[in-house]
């Protein structure tokens, strides 16, 4: 049974315990390996640095980085504690509190350190943005995100019914083209690749977003449906069919789940029938009526 439910206390200690893991490991990439690197990583983080740079270029004013970035997610946040959900906002709201406060506050000599080792903006880069993704990985772990594009892609998705992750990626290229523009084409470059680094890490790691096609050939589909619906609050559809090999009648349900609940699901059906026939297949898209857990 669901721990969010049977120990809510628990639940949210949990909870909390990652959100403040999670953000301190985005601020302490903010201030090492992308000052370091001298990167500008898309998103709102990237909008904020470059938002300083500007302010110590052009008017000789070092503002500093949480202000810039509560400003930012205001508005986002707004319209996805409306769209998406109280709960679910305010822990993601907390994350970016925490990271901003963290990278201010971030301890003069950690971020020297990393200034005066690192001058390989390659390594930056990629070990950057495997520690950012780890990062989001933590905070995605406890039913958060780090704000920014992810509040509003999460409150079009939640609204419309639609990925905004085209247009994210295009405000992301925009944020880019700035960086080369205003420092190199060589920050630009490295900028990416912190950001590939990121993305394949969260999509190596995490499989929370991605969903998955369960064939389930069994002769036991009552009992296998029920194990269904108890984890994963699916529905299946069953069709009937003949075993050709052993000439027996058998039932095939498909079924459409979440990646991460697949693995204990298989082990539980094997329990209930160890001679089911199980198919996992890469699920690319899903339209019509799909159970997505509530966010809160």
């Amino acid at each position: 049974m669901n721990a969010k439910k049977t120990k809510p206390l628990l639940y949210t200690a949990r909870r909390l315990a990652l959100i403040v893991l999670g953000a301190t490991m985005q601020a302490f990439t903010i201030s090492t390996f992308i000052r370091a690197g001298n990167i500008i990583p898309g998103g709102f983080t990237g909008m904020t640095l470059l938002t300083q740079e500007v302010f110590l270029r052009y008017l000789g004013m070092s503002i500093p980085f949480s202000i810039v970035l509560f400003a930012m997610n205001a508005v986002p946040a707004a319209v996805c504690f409306k769209v998406v959900g109280k709960t679910f906002t305010l822990f993601s709201a907390l994350v970016v509190v925490i990271t901003g406060f963290l990278t201010d506050l971030m301890p003069v000599a950690i971020v020297s350190f990393f200034a005066a080792h690192l001058h390989n903006p390659l390594l930056a880069a990629v070990f950057g943005g495997m520690l950012s993704g780890l990062g989001t990985i933590v905070c995605l772990n406890a039913d958060a995100v780090a704000g920014g594009t992810d509040f509003i892609a999460i409150s079009v998705s939640e609204k419309y019914n639609k990925d905004a992750w085209n247009y994210i990626f295009a405000g992301n290229f925009a944020v880019l083209a700035v960086a080369g523009i205003m420092f190199s084409l060589e920050v630009a470059l490295y900028s990416i690749i912190f950001q590939f680094a990121m993305t394949m890490t969260l999509n190596s790691l995490y499989r929370g977003y991605q969903q998955q096609t369960m064939l389930i050939v069994t002769g036991q589909p009552a009992e296998v449906y029920r194990l269904i619906r108890e984890k994963t609050n699916h529905a299946a559809t069953s069709l009937s069919g003949t075993g050709l090999y052993g000439g027996t009648e058998k039932t095939v349900l498909y079924s459409v789940v979440h990646a991460n609940e697949t693995a204990p699901l298989i082990r539980a059906i094997r329990e209930a029938d160890a001679d089911a026939f199980i198919n996992v297949i890469k699920t690319e898209q899903v339209n019509g009526k799909f159970f997505r857990r509530p966010k809160g």
